[in-house]
């Protein structure tokens, strides 16, 4: 499938990878907008106890942690997306 229908299935809740990434196992999600508990000095002093974030797609990584997802020109245009179980 192409990105269109993968980012479709990624605002349904689902996960999608790509067949040509190399790492096993990593996989894209979608993370809605929301708020999370202030974990420095900094944000404590910009945003207080709570920091909001926008949506945002997360990454899965080999190393089993996540990373916002950053996509590539070849992500955006391949055609080999694929649903995650």
């Amino acid at each position: 499938m192409n990105f269109g229908e993968a980012l479709a299935i990624l605002k349904q809740g689902g996960s999608v990878s790509r067949e040509g990434w190399n790492g096993k196992g990593m996989y894209l999600y979608f993370v809605p907008a929301n708020n999370y508990a202030a974990q420095t000095e900094i944000a404590k002093k910009r945003f207080g106890d709570s920091v909001p974030y926008e949506a945002y797609i997360a990454l899965k990584t080999v190393q089993n942690t996540v990373i916002p997802w950053l996509a590539s020109q070849a992500d955006l245009l391949a055609e080999d997306w694929k649903t995650v179980e």
